[in-house]
Order: structure tokens, then sequence, then C-alpha cells
């Protein structure tokens, strides 16, 4: 009776190349069997009793009685089939009875059944029993050794089934083409595919280079170290090419990025009469896949439609990534219909497809079909599940998933950990993530890096850069991601210090020639003040996104540099970079700090006429304001009718501030109706209302808009600045009397209220909108909290040094005056960041041209 030894160990691969490996030793040729190998050896020693013995007969179960058993005369070769019908009927415990059944009648085994006993370990997985098997057989061939190195490969205990093969060869054993190719299975199995190449040279010599199943083993091994014009010339060497041969070249051209050699081969394949299987149409997709050639794709979709493998899991899988990929989710949900559904798979790969194609709803509501279908989900389904719950922001869905993860025990996985706490970073939950973060055991770059954007996301810097402080104390790998999220926090806080130390480090690592890192760079610089530093880097850049010019016109526009920004547009007109929505959003704010006019309503035309942008909300908030600062009042409130949506808060606030610009009472009284209407709750439109009729000495009616905040329970945001020094963030508030240094303060303010003085610095009273002196006014100009930060700057960093200050709020005119004439008598360039714009001050003249 002929006995494969080996069989093939089905279980799933997402990778067809893997899932083809194991194909490839699946069949063996009829020269490999136990009655070729063992057909001359009668040879009958008797079992050695030791400590086997009494193992196996301990562990045996009586279940050996029901087995008919050979006659009193002791026929080893009816044992070696009694043991073959349990490996066919995966029954070790009956083995095991016939085991101690063998040593009860002296254990006089011949080597062909001491290999099938052998096996029926191996395949029981009782790996330790196998050794200790192998150990004491007294006489052993080459299906022994390679019998026990399947078993080391299936544990995973590569390097001692290496050792075995090594002894295999000292010992004088057969090196047969059945063991080259199990070894190099194992070779391919422990990531060493480079000593198959000196495997390849002890098979060339011995002749076995030619042979289907060692040449195709030889492929995988090269496949797997990249080297594929070596695998093409093993390929061509096998002089009886079969179908796993032909799959294996396929596979190799496809996991190397060979796309069009793989059509090629697939090609050649059909020509020579050869019908694919499911990995060679799986392995084809993945190169139609890689070509981007969907139509290509749909036609090996329709030939395997003809065959036995349309619903062949692994093909079903291929043909979802090709539809999913190729943007045309329905096609392949109609594809996904036709799958089968038992594996986790296809359902794990459409509800992560869903989810990143911003189709959350239907990601969830495939998983609750999919529930239904009582197919158990993995950890790559809770993970996709989450990134869908992450987009909708559902708090609620994401605890319901929570739990259920916790449930089934994935709770500790380290993906489905990460993605919960972004579920609930992206949902405003931060401590939740952070109890998450705390508690896993596992962590990760993408874990620090998880908890670091939540916290920028949601407004907190602060804590978002000891983070990073602590990821770099624990010797985590900062990557491009770590390092764009720390500069946006170094942005947010205008914290020059913070960001350019960042920037070393990219530097040091070599990210700051990543394009994400150095578009974050730009950002940073442009918002912490060095719009200098920004334009270096931008420069710098050898190739540029739009990501990149976008964020180098927003940073002129931010600074007031209008005509700069301008200028950027063009070149990135001129380099063929097509402009999107977020760049005209920069363009019109620059032609608006400019007060460019005409320019911007010609950018505002081309942008439906050149480049088929519709205009949003943004970009008619940037050309209502711009029509509202220049004067345009009428005009304004006609380009708010003609916008084919309903206007947003925004847009009736940019006119109800160009309302007190120009004292409109009843515009803007207008304006701030419309505001309140959409929030009865904004502060702005109560506040700007209420200096409207400051301006206009309407007390009464201030006062009423005032009785009115306090009846809603709205507070107006107290002036607020800021200047570090030291790494010290200081804080100033209107008439701050708190700090220590207040002293030096004021004395410094009233040395730089009689130097301004005596150049023409003349109080713009105005500018208070209280009901109270002159003398009364000018002492409360001087207490606004960017002179006092101003004052701090002045006395404790170095001269010649840059000051710089973020205010809350948008500078007042006569601050602003005061500061360009201080600008000018201490020699020193002052920077101040107030809500709308930079303000560059430097021997008495603002870069903003006194237009903000």
């Amino acid at each position: 009776m002929r006995f494969h030894i080996f069989e093939f160990v089905s279980f799933r691969f997402e990778n067809p190349t893997r899932m083809f490996r194991l194909f490839c030793h699946r069949t063996l040729p009829s020269c490999l069997n136990f009655a070729t190998h063992c057909g001359g050896c009668r040879a009958w020693p008797c079992f050695p009793r030791s400590c086997f013995s009494a193992q196996v007969g301990q562990l045996a179960q009586p279940c050996a009685s029901s087995i008919e058993l050979p006659s009193s005369e002791f026929d080893s070769h009816g044992y070696a089939t009694m043991l073959q019908d349990c490996i066919r009927n995966a029954d070790p415990a009956s083995g095991k009875g016939l085991h101690c059944e063998i040593l009860k009648r002296g254990g006089c085994l011949d080597l062909f059944a001491y290999n099938v006993l052998l096996n029926m370990y191996v395949k029981s997985e009782l790996f330790c029993d196998a050794v200790t098997l192998f150990d004491e057989m007294p006489v052993r061939n080459t299906i022994s050794f390679v019998t026990l190195i399947k078993g080391y490969d299936q544990v995973f205990r590569f390097t001692e089934g290496m050792e075995l093969f090594i002894r295999l060869h000292r010992e004088g054993h057969e090196l047969n083409p059945f063991v080259f190719s199990t070894i190099l299975k194992m070779l391919v199995s422990m990531g060493w595919a480079e000593p198959g190449w000196s495997m390849h040279a002890c098979i060339w010599k011995l002749g076995h280079d030619s042979n289907a199943f060692v040449g195709t083993a030889l492929v995988n091994a090269y496949s797997v170290s990249g080297h594929v014009a070596n695998a093409r010339k093993v390929f061509d060497g096998i002089i009886c090419k079969d179908i796993v041969s032909w799959s294996g070249m396929v596979a190799c051209y496809s996991e190397n990025g060979c796309f069009e050699e793989a059509l090629e081969a697939f090609s050649q394949m059909r020509i020579t009469g050869f019908k694919p299987n499911n990995f060679t149409f799986a392995s084809v997709l993945k190169a139609c896949l890689g070509l981007e050639a969907f139509n290509a794709g749909k036609s090996v979709h329709g030939c395997a439609l003809k065959t036995p493998y349309e619903q062949d899991i692994y093909v079903s899988v291929a043909l979802l990534e090709l539809y999913t990929m190729s943007g045309d989710i329905d096609d392949a949900q109609r594809a996904f219909e036709e799958t089968p559904k038992k594996d986790v798979i296809p359902w794990s790969l459409m509800i992560a497809r869903y989810a990143q194609s911003g189709r959350s709803e239907e990601a969830v509501d495939l998983f609750c079909r999919m529930r239904q279908a009582f197919v158990v989900p993995n950890q790559f389904t809770f993970t996709s599940l989450l990134k869908a719950c992450a987009t909708m922001e559902g708090l609620v869905l994401g605890k319901q998933i929570h739990s259920h993860v916790l449930k089934v025990g994935l709770c500790l996985d380290v993906f489905v950990s990460n993605v919960l706490m972004d579920v609930y970073a992206k949902c405003g939950r931060m401590e939740n993530s952070m109890d998450l973060f705390l508690e896993s055991p596992n962590r990760n770059g993408v874990t620090w890096n998880t908890l670091i954007a939540g916290y920028v996301q949601s407004g907190d810097g602060e804590k978002a850069l000891k983070l990073f402080l602590n990821m770099h104390e624990y010797q985590v790998q900062a990557t491009e991601v770590t390092y764009s999220s720390v500069l946006r926090a170094s942005a947010s806080l205008a914290a020059l210090d913070s960001g350019v130390q960042i920037h070393s480090l990219t530097v040091k690592t070599f990210y700051d020639k990543n394009i994400v890192v150095a578009n974050a760079l730009i950002d940073m610089y442009a918002k912490c003040g060095s719009i200098k530093d920004a334009r270096l880097v931008f420069d710098m850049l050898d190739e540029r996104h739009e990501v990149s010019w976008n964020a180098m016109i927003s940073g002129y526009s931010m600074h007031g540099l209008g005509r700069e920004a301008l200028k950027v547009f063009e070149m990135m007109q001129k380099m063929k970079c097509k402009p999107n929505k977020l760049t005209f959003v920069g363009v019109l704010s620059a032609c608006s700090s400019a007060g460019l006019l005409d320019q911007a309503q010609a950018y505002f035309n081309s942008m439906a006429q050149d480049y088929s942008i519709e205009p949003c909300i943004e970009h008619y908030t940037c050309m209502v304001w711009l029509l509202g600062r220049s004067g345009h009042l009428k005009m304004a409130v006609k380009l708010i009718e003609e916008i084919p949506f309903e206007p947003s808060v925004m847009v009736w606030r940019a006119l109800l501030g160009a309302c007190v610009i120009h004292n409109d009472v009843d515009l803007g009284r207008m304006s701030a109706q419309r505001v309140l209407e959409m929030d009865p709750q904004d502060e702005a439109a109560h506040v700007l209302l209420s200096n409207i009729y400051a301006t206009a000495k309407r007390w009464e009616n201030m006062a009423s808009v005032r009785k009115d905040m306090k009846r809603k329970g709205v507070k107006k945001e107290p002036g607020l600045s800021w200047i570090e020094n030291q790494g010290i963030v200081h804080y100033f508030t209107v008439g701050d009397t708190l700090h220590p240094d207040m002293k030096l303060i004021n004395a410094m303010l009233d040395s730089l209220n009689m130097k301004i003085r005596k150049v023409g610095y003349v109080p713009n009273r105005n500018a208070v909108l209280l009901d109270v002196d002159d003398d009364e006014k000018e002492r409360l100009l001087w207490v606004h909290s960017e002179r006092l930060a101003l004052a701090y700057g002045l006395i404790k960093t170095p001269s010649g040094r840059p000051i710089r200050i973020i205010k809350n709020l948008r500078i007042c005119v006569d601050c602003h005056a005061a500061v360009k004439l201080i600008s000018k008598v201490v020699q020193r360039e002052i920077i101040v960041r107030d809500m709308n714009r930079f303000h560059h001050f430097q021997d008495g003249i603002c870069s903003c041209g006194d237009y903000w």
C-alpha cells in the first residue's frame, strides 16, 4: 500500500504567495512514498524498552481495544496500516493505544512502520513524543529525518530543524528532491532565503535543479529574497513544468512588483495549455491591481468565472481588493455578495474598505450582517470597525464595541487598543484614551502617535509636547507622523523654541526631507511668527506637494504679506501644480489682507471658470470681508444674497466686523441679529454690536447689549497676551497687577510713554469704548495686555533679539500706533500675533501697512 507521508496542512493566509508556498509541497511524486523508500528494508529490530514506553503506556487510552489487532504472529506491516488509518481519521488516542500494544508485544517494528508511527505523532501535534520516538529509533532513513524536520517546521523550531538536516547530511542519508524542497520551504519560513543560494549549488551538483518540486521551491526562495532574475533562470531550467511551477513564477513576479512580467507569464502558461488554479488567479489579480489595469482584472475575473475557482476564498479576496482599490465600491459589493461568507477575511476586507472610503455607516451595517451570519470577528475586523466609529465620532457605538472587545479578550491587542484610543480621542474623550494608553502592555510607535495626535486635535498642545518628551525618554522611534503632530502642537502654542528643537531632531533623523514633516515645519514657522524660516524650508524642498504651496501661501497671508503670497501662487501655476479649494482660501485671504479687491474678484471668478472649483463658504467669507473692509458694504450684502446655499455664521460675522470698522450701525445691527438667530450664545456678535454702539456713543444701546449678554450668560473673553522667556510662558491680562515683576514693567511703560511722545505719539482715546473721562482713557490704554507683555519682553530678553507676543483678540488701533513707535525708539523687531494675523513692527513701520 502506498502512503504519502507528508500532506498539505490547510490553514488560511492573507498573502497569496504564502498560500502558494504551502501548495507547492502538498503533492509528492510517486517515487517518494514509503513503499519505494522502505520496499527493500524488511529488518525487524526490537524496540528498546526505555522511558518512552512508560510514557506511552500512561497516556494511552483504552480505545485501542476497538481496533482489530494482528494475529498472534507480530505483523509490523499490519500495524503500519492501522497507524495510517489513525492518521487519516485524526485519531491520536487510538494511535497511542496501538503503540502501547506494540510495546507490550515486544515493539519489533520495521523501519517503514517506525516512520508511520513517527508521522502519526507529528501530525497529531504530539511533538515531544515524536522527538522521543525519533531518538529511540534503532534505524533511521531519509524519511525519518524529513518527517521530524516537518514537525520542527510546524512548531516554528526552525533552528533545530536545520540542525537535523545537517545531521541527516553528515550521517550519509540520501539527499533526494523531497529533502531539498522541505528545507527550502523551512528557510523561507525562517526568513533566511539567502542560504537557499548555497543549497542551490548542492542541488545543482546532484542534478535535482530540473526537478519540478525542487525547482519550484527554489523559485519561491529567490522570490522571497527579491532575486527575480535568478528565480526565472531556475524556472527555465525545470524540464517538466507543471501548474505549480507556473503559478510559482507568476506569484514571484507579482510579489516583487514585476506586474507586466506576471501577466506575460500568465499568458504563456495559458498558451502552453495549463489551466490556472486559485493561486494563479490570486497572483494575476494582484498584478492587475499593481498596474491599475482594472479592465484586465475584470477579464481575469471573467476567466475565473469559467472555472471551479470563482468562489475560492483566495480568488474572492483578490477580486475584492481589485474592485475596492479601483474605487468602485459598488462593484466590490456585488463581488462580495457572490463570495463564500463563512470566512472572516472577506467580511473584514469589505468593512475596512467601507471605513477607508468614508462610508462608515455601511461598514457598521456590514458588521451587523456578519454577526447575524455567525462569523466570528477577529482583531482586524474590530480595527476596521473602530476606524469607522472614529470617522463618525460615534462614541456610543465605540463604547459598545469596546465592551465586546473586552468580552472576547482582544482588549490587549495593540492594533485594537490603538484604534480604541483614536475613537475616544476623536470623540473628545482624551481621559479614556489616556486610560487605555496606561493599561496597554504592548505599546508601539502608533500607540504614542495616536495619543499625541489626539491631544493636538483637542487643542492641548502642551500635553502633546510633554508626551513627546516621554516618548523620547522611553527611546521609542519617532516617525513622520510623530514629528508632524508635535510641530502642529508647537504651531498652536506659537512655541517657537520648541519648534526649533524639534526641527533639529528631524535634521538628525533625516525626517526633515520627508514632505509631510517639511510641510509641518513651514506651517510651524509661519504660525510662530518666523515667516523667513518658513520660506527657507520651502525653498529647500526637492519636491513640493500642493500642501507645501498652500502652507506657504497661507503663511504669507497670515503675516499680512499678501503680495508675496500671490507671487508664490503664480510660481505654483508655473510649476503646473493644480490648486485646490484650500489654495484659493489662502489666495483670497492674501488679497483681503492687502486690500486687493480687483485681484480677489478675478481669482474668485477664475475658480469655477479655470479650475472647476465651486466656491465654498470660506471663499464667500473672504470676499464679504474684503468688500466690507474696503467700504463696499452694499456689494457685500448683495454677494451674500447670491450665495447658492444658506449663509453661515462666519459670513454674517465678517459683515458685522466690517460694519464696526465703518460705523454702520443699522447694517451692523441687522448682521448681528442674523448671527444671533443662528447662535444665540455667539460672544463675538454681542461684543461687536456693543462696540458699534460705543463708537456711535449710543451708551444706552450698549448697556442693553451688555444686559442681554448677562441674561444669556454670555461672557466677553478678556484680553490676554503672552510671551515666552527661557521656556516659560508669561501671561498678562488687561490691567494686570499680579505679575511678580510688575514694578519693573510699570517703570518700563512710563519710560516708553515718555520716549514715544517725544517722537509724535498722540493717544487715540476713541480706542477706549467706555464712558469715562479722557485722562482715564489714556491710563487704560497703557495697561492693555500687549503693552504689559512688550514691557516685560524688553526687560528680560537680550538686546537685539526679536520680541514675540501672542494676543487672543484683535490689536487695538492705539496699541498698533504705539508699538510702531516703540520699535523705532528701542531699535528692536516686535512681532505681535493677534486673532487675525501677524504684525511685524520694525523701525516704526508695520508689515500690515496699517490695513488690518
